[in-house]
């Protein structure tokens, strides 16, 4: 899918026909798992807690400090906390079905294809010997390119094959009518994480770095090296001359309009002469609509410019670099090492590279998550998950609907229409009702970048079947191993992965202030998205609509504002200041989730004693919880990235972002007035 993954907003994300049956009538597993060897995961402990550190003044360092202190980043990661242990635990999960997949080479369907994958991935000698021959007639088809009418062909033929270059394209719900899927055009091209890296004058290492890098896998290719680096910028210049037409990620974080721009193939066809779309759309096989989504259009129209006045030597030095770049992680050693120097070491700060098995899982997952998904929910979720699960949500919505209902600040009217969107949120839980079908992907034993290729091909193939149907309802846009979730305004849905269903977020056998302050503050936070910054513009059935009268909606910025300035005021050990605009979705929703949680922990313990747990009151607990979720450590280049193209804040503000702001939490660790964990008057941020 292409635009749930842009706009639905996450917390942090082959079968045969007959296979394609709900995976609630499926048979008995066919897959074994060995779960004494799974990794352990990360719940709340008592020893966790730092004594010297005060809960009121710095609530992260208190909870979390002991456990950060002894659990620095893995050497082949770039952060280390809840998420990645959970991340580990599935992976390890993930690699037993893999192993089994690959070991059987008469499988069919879905194991088929994960054995494939698997098996072709983990061939390391065959994939060495290879070396960049499976890319050759790609490079040959690049070097005879002659204009840039031969490059806009290009661009069509290699698109259709599931390659897109400079922009992406794909089906997702019309905003005006979301039961309906379009064809959607965004902006791409870029090698570096965002736009403002051409530009800002803190990333001009960076961007030394990405040049040398460019010359070296360019060089990689059988480039000489005195031209790679001359064609390294010239590819660089190209670069920055598109992302400079291009919207930063902050930019379409905070105005979800940018993604729907609908127009005609006429209209578009005038918009960007040396690359009309009502061509495009017939070389992808695609019937020509009546209108579809132009995103972000000054830059296609800097695409259709660039097409007419580029030399196309630098359309080619540009074309090269991004196949051999694109497919390096599945290439030779040499490739998938300097692949690893730039994108993880240079700009995250990983030590050292995955081992290979780490890395074929992901590309497992890229290629066909689904598919090892349908595997993964045989041996790795049981059903009563699925029914605390359902009754946790059901216990949000309660105490959502309640807090709606009693909010001062809003008009009965705008009031109304927030709880006819509340009752109609769609939950999905664990994995589809439906699996998806993989017919027509063909596999082999032969060539991984081959199976990678076909796969990329197929996917693509699949997403763009959709455009001018309706909206399969019943899709997913997470597999089940991830350990995420998330809410699709244009669906109205929060989606719940089976992989997050474990501590410190889900157990099935722990008391309800710690499930309720790990998963349920989850629940609400992708609840909250409904109805945050960007999630409010749209209405009860996914619609792109203004439901709001304006005093409301000016009421809801000023109370936003005071969040935005919340998160700007923070910074962290070494300096750096957090972005509150960029990050405002997000600390919405983890405010609006964490109050709702609380409401519901409280109306489900009722009159019950407190059993004060180590030492420990419910109350308590439930906030110990929510920052357990929150634990991790970075490397110093990630959490620089992280601060300049994530939406989420860091995870030690989020922590305390949230808790600050509710009286509950102030009088759980009898924090007093003037505490830096008791926002008041006019620093305190009351919205949901």
């Amino acid at each position: 899918m292409l635009l749930p993954l842009a706009i639905a907003v996450a917390l942090a994300a082959c079968s045969k026909k007959e296979e394609a049956a709900t995976a609630e009538t499926a048979a008995a597993p066919e897959y074994t798992l060995d779960e004494a060897s799974l990794p352990g995961v990360n719940r709340f402990s008592v020893a966790d807690l730092d004594s010297t550190k005060d809960a009121c003044t710095d609530f992260a360092a208190y909870a979390n400090g002991t456990w950060l202190a002894a659990n620095p980043v893995p050497g082949d990661r770039t952060s280390w906390g809840a998420f990645e242990m959970l991340d580990e635990r599935s992976n390890a999960v993930q690699r037993q079905l893999a192993e089994q997949a690959g070991a059987d080479a008469n499988a069919t369907g879905v194991k088929k294809i994960v054995g494939d994958l698997w098996a072709t991935g983990m061939d390391e000698a065959k994939i060495n010997a290879q070396g960049i021959e499976p890319l050759a007639g790609h490079l040959a088809a690049i070097d005879a390119l002659a204009d840039g009418a031969a490059v806009a062909e290009y661009l069509r033929t290699s698109a259709a094959k599931g390659q897109g270059f400079v922009f992406d394209f794909g089906a997702e719900a019309d905003f005006q009518n979301p039961d309906m899927n379009i064809a959607y055009a965004m902006q791409g091209g870029l090698g570096l994480p965002d736009s403002k890296y051409y530009t800002d004058a803190d990333k001009a290492g960076i961007r030394e770095a990405y040049v040398a890098h460019i010359a070296r896998v360019l060089e990689l290719s059988g480039i000489a090296a005195d031209e790679a680096k001359k064609q390294a910028a010239d590819v660089m210049a190209f670069e920055t001359r598109l992302a400079k037409a291009s919207k930063s990620r902050e930019d379409l974080s905070r105005d979800v309009s940018l993604y729907y721009n609908p127009l005609s193939l006429a209209d578009a066809d005038k918009l960007t002469p040396n690359f009309p779309w009502s061509k495009f759309f017939e070389s992808q096989g695609v019937a020509a609509p009546e209108m579809f989504s132009l995103a972000i259009p000054a830059f296609h129209q800097e695409v259709s410019k660039a097409l007419g006045d580029t030399d196309v030597a630098t359309w080619k030095s540009y074309l090269r670099f991004h196949t051999v770049d694109g497919a390096a992680p599945y290439l030779s050693d040499d490739f998938a090492q300097e692949s690893f120097n730039f994108y993880n070491k240079t700009l995250s700060g990983q030590k050292e590279m995955k081992p290979r098995w780490k890395r074929v899982l992901a590309t497992v997952n890229s290629q066909a998550g689904e598919a090892l998904g349908q595997m993964y929910v045989q041996v790795a979720f049981p059903a009563e998950s699925k029914a605390k699960m359902e009754a946790l949500v059901a216990n949000l919505g309660t105490a959502l609907k309640a807090r709606i209902e009693n909010l001062e600040w809003m008009s009965e009217e705008t009031k109304a229409k927030a709880l006819v969107k509340q009752a109609a949120f769609t939950t999905k839980i664990g994995y589809p009702d439906k699996w998806r079908e993989w017919d027509g992907l063909q596999t082999s034993r032969d060539s991984y970048i081959g199976n990678v290729l076909a796969a990329q091909e197929f996917n693509y193939r699949w997403n763009l079947s959709k455009i001018g149907k309706p909206v399969d309802k019943t899709e997913w846009g997470m597999s089940p191993q991830t350990v995420n979730a998330y809410y699709n305004p244009l669906q109205n849905e929060i989606v719940f992965p089976a992989a997050i269903l474990q501590p410190p977020f889900f157990d099935p056998a722990a008391p309800d202030e710690v499930n309720y302050g790990g998963i349920g503050a989850v629940i609400g936070h992708e609840m909250t998205h409904g109805y945050d910054d960007q999630g409010s513009r749209f209405g009860a059935t996914g619609k792109f609509e203004n439901w709001w009268t304006p005093a409301d909606a000016e009421g809801f910025s000023a109370r936003t504002g005071k969040l935005v300035a919340q998160f700007d005021g923070y910074t962290t050990a070494d300096g750096q200041k957090l972005n509150g605009r960029h990050t405002l979705g997000e600390n919405i929703a983890d405010l609006g989730g964490l109050a709702t949680a609380y409401d519901a922990m409280k109306a489900a313990v009722g009159d019950t004693p407190d059993p004060m747990t180590d030492g420990l009151t419910r109350d308590q607990r439930f906030f110990l919880n929510w920052a357990t979720v929150w634990r991790r450590n970075f490397t110093p280049e990630e959490q620089k990235k992280r601060i300049a193209t994530d939406e989420h804040a860091l995870a030690q503000f989020r922590a305390i972002g949230a808790p600050s702001n509710l009286p509950a939490f102030a009088a759980a660790f009898k924090c007093e007035p003037g505490k830096p964990m008791v926002r008041q008057g006019d620093d305190q941020v009351v919205i949901w």
